[in-house]
């Protein structure tokens, strides 16, 4: 094996696991929204597209990074380019769907789904960008730039998901109405994920 692709082989492990973390979480996911299908919810397919798929996307792109770094490049360059073609595509489709969210017209994002919907996917992807980039030339700080950028993407993929589930958990309890007078009345729906 060439000399300039050693850096990758101490990341197997890490790589491993969040991986199948990744591929797992994804996973996950198509059975939380197959369940999901059946509460009648009011939402709206700008929301799903804001909120929900870029979910999936994030744990997508893991996955895609961590299948990358533990392939058997005959050099560097070869992971630096195809990690920085994707995540060009990747910060682009972040960047699209920060647009988005800000504009679904029945939600208006507070602090914490700003952070965690629209900011910090741009800050993963440009620093997976960053660090793929860098890969070739710097391979050392950039390996551990893709893993913190992985790290960031997958608890934003986590955090979103629960974020989701909750949200809509609450909704469907305020909307159920109650069997009997004795039942506790239902909490009030929060105004969106968040």
């Amino acid at each position: 094996m060439n000399e300039a692709v050693s850096p990758l082989r101490a990341w197997t492990d890490f790589y491993v696991i969040v991986g199948s973390s990744a591929a797992a979480l994804t996973g996950l996911m198509f059975v939380v929204i197959t369940l999901v299908a059946g509460i009648r919810v009011r939402t709206t397919r700008d929301g799903i597209s804001a909120f929900s798929t870029p979910t999936v996307v994030h744990f997508c792109s893991v996955l895609f990074v961590a299948a990358a770094i533990t392939a058997p490049w005959p050099r560097l360059a070869c992971a630096s380019a195809l990690l920085t073609v994707a995540a060009l595509i990747g910060t682009a489709y972040a960047i699209h769907i920060a647009s988005r969210a800000t504009k679904v017209e029945d939600y208006t994002p507070d602090l914490e789904d700003r952070l965690c919907y629209i900011v910090l996917p741009v800050v993963g992807y440009l620093a997976v960008l960053v660090s793929s980039a860098a890969l070739a030339f710097r391979p050392v700080p950039a390996l551990f730039g893709l893993a913190g950028a992985s790290l960031l993407l997958i608890f934003l993929g986590i955090h979103n998901a629960w974020d989701i589930v909750t949200y809509l958990g609450v909704k469907r309890l305020a909307q159920e109405p109650a069997d009997d007078d004795d039942a506790p009345s239902p909490a009030p729906a929060p105004p969106q994920p968040g």
